[in-house]
């Protein structure tokens, strides 16, 4: 089953022996984070004592305190695994979602009764996914507006030491476009600068700068309400790279198999999840922002200083007694990695819509999940490889992919090694090896100009006569499946 709030899952997780609670006071400066970096690049031997991926739930932050005094736990690392995401979901593993997703699209005609039940099915899987409005929730329990706000309460994160200041890393944050009231959801780093203020660190090719940069035009201020500590369907909604056209609460509903519940703000036109555990509420002056950053991000390097959007926050709910959530960012490993193998899994139907060409995919964590993509084909014909390559590079966000490894269908791309075998031995550079100039990410620090920069693609596919390869492509080697039975059936009595 999904989970319908944070709390419901920690406690799951810890029936599982999967969360630790940490009594001792901790910092948020650089002391948070230094724990829970070691904790997420488990599994690995520390010079005191073995170290495991768990969850972590501080229950001790010092600053962090509820408006009369109690201590506001921060839980972190909580989507770290596989395992535990997949538990957070309510799913078997993270292709189901895809394979749920590919079964919708399918346009048959239902044909007979097994195929009229399957039908029924996939109507009955779209009843759930509207979200569904309540008039009272539980973290309008307490509500703080104008001058009661006080943020410094909440437990921003200092993660590294050059960081620019403290900051809150799974804000989800809500904006609507001014002129459509489309909905928007997404997950961007917030730095508080004051008691009352967060800059809005929202790149250049997401939604929600969009939605501001058409309210700037218009001279008017738009409405911001940023969610901590929400269900967890929803926490991956935010960071999925969904179409402006797909609602995430929408989405969320679909993954977690039942509706979304989301209640009014107090302070701005907007819809909030009803069992989040804090809520921030404000409003973007058109023009006025604040100096944000160096932040040590996924990328594993320092962001520079740039001007975002600076947030006066008009109103801070929450729980009586409410769970604060965030994570460390970093060099790779992280709780990153979960979070971006289920969005390579669940999206692969979706991207074989654009490109029926592929067969399997994969997005490495080390490139951040959009610096390099291997993908496999069943290759056809001449340049086949390099036609999905461009196709890549004009499919949304994969618009930002630096690196495009193509491969025969044989080749698993999850097995790196298998895709370096095929990368550096199938490949004449002089001719396989496409290099263009076009989009990339707005964290991206090796492009010289920034916003845009130099992409290649390899192609690792083997050769055909057709593209002027006349030496005849060669087998690979592979074991007489014969012998290898026969070892298979005799391997005890070889003693190994």
């Amino acid at each position: 089953m999904a989970y319908d709030d944070l709390r419901s899952f920690l406690k799951a997780l810890e029936r599982r022996g999967q969360l630790k609670r940490v009594r001792a006071e901790v910092d948020p400066h650089l002391e948070v984070g230094e724990i829970t970096d070691r904790v997420q690049k488990a599994p690995r031997e520390d010079q005191h004592a073995p170290i495991t991926n768990i969850a972590l739930l501080f229950e001790n932050v010092r600053g962090a305190r509820t408006p009369d005094g109690k201590p506001i736990p921060l839980a972190m690392n909580v989507f770290g695994t596989e395992e535990r995401l997949c538990l957070a979901l309510g799913l078997k593993n993270l292709d189901e979602i895809g394979d749920r997703i590919g079964d919708l699209l399918k346009p048959e005609l239902p044909h007979g009764v097994s195929g009229l039940r399957d039908a029924l099915g996939k109507a009955a899987q779209l009843k759930s996914v509207p979200p569904k409005h309540v008039k009272k929730a539980p973290v309008h329990e307490v509500v703080l507006t104008g001058d009661e706000v006080d943020l410094d309460l909440l437990p921003a994160l200092h993660t590294w030491p050059e960081d620019g200041g403290s900051f809150f890393n799974l804000g989800l944050t809500h904006t609507k476009h001014p002129e459509t009231g489309a909905r928007n959801l997404g997950l961007y780093r917030l730095q508080r600068q004051d008691k009352r203020t967060i800059s809005m660190h929202w790149q250049i090719h997401k939604d929600s700068t969009n939605h501001y940069a058409v309210a700037q035009r218009r001279g008017e201020r738009l409405p911001v309400a940023v969610a901590f500590g929400c269900p967890p369907a929803v926490s991956y909604a935010a960071t999925a790279p969904l179409p402006s056209d797909i609602d995430e609460y929408l989405f969320a509903g679909f993954v977690q198999g039942k509706r979304v519940e989301l209640v009014d703000c107090k302070t701005v036109p907007l819809q909030v999840p009803a069992n989040a555990e804090v809520v921030l509420e404000g409003w973007l002056e058109p023009g006025v922002t604040l100096p944000e950053g160096p932040f040590g991000d996924h990328t594993g390097f320092y962001t520079p200083v740039e001007p975002f959007p600076a947030l006066t926050v008009t109103a801070m709910t929450m729980r009586e007694d409410p769970v604060f959530q965030s994570i460390a960012v970093g060099r790779p490993p992280t709780e990153d990695g979960p979070l971006g193998r289920a969005t390579e899994r669940f999206f692969l139907p979706l991207l074989k819509i654009i490109i029926p060409d592929l067969v399997d995919y994969a997005l490495p964590e080390a490139g951040g999940f959009h610096n390099c993509a291997i993908v496999s084909i069943d290759k056809r014909y001449p340049k086949h490889a390099q036609k999905v390559m461009h196709a890549i590079w004009g499919a949304h966000l994969m618009s930002l992919t630096k690196l495009i490894v193509v491969v025969d269908a044989d080749c698993d791309v999850h097995d790196y090694a298998e895709v370096a075998w095929r990368a550096f031995g199938n490949v004449d550079y002089s001719r396989d090896l496409t290099v263009v100039e076009g989009v990339v990410d707005h964290l991206d620090h090796a492009s010289y100009q920034q916003f845009y920069g130099g992409k290649a693609g390899i192609d690792a596919t083997r050769k055909l006569p057709e593209e002027g390869y006349h030496r005849g492509w060669p087998e690979m080697i592979t074991s007489d499946p014969m012998t290898a039975a026969k070892v298979d059936r005799r391997w005890k009595e070889y003693g190994l």
